[in-house]
């Protein structure tokens, strides 16, 4: 839901647009009856990467000139071991 706001309102409220904006809403902003500022929730970081998730998951070859393996389901196949 997106609501329209003065400045002067946005400056008495901005506690509650804030919990609006938080709960999913949109709040706008604007000057002499223009919009001029949207607010948006943020979205959520992308989760971190996780490094050493494979770890022992994949034997590395012994000669490292040895070819990977020719498909995909082959590689997969190598890295769980099969």
């Amino acid at each position: 839901m997106q609501t329209l706001f003065n400045i002067h309102e946005a400056k008495t409220r901005l506690s509650r647009i804030i919990e609006q904006v938080e709960s999913g809403g949109e709040a706008v902003i604007a000057r002499a009856g223009k919009p001029v500022v949207r607010l948006v929730p943020i979205e959520a970081p992308p989760a971190r990467r996780v490094l050493g998730r494979l770890a022992g998951r994949y034997k590395l070859p012994a000669d490292d000139n040895e070819p990977l393996p020719a498909t995909p389901a082959e590689f997969i196949d190598a890295i769980e071991g099969r």
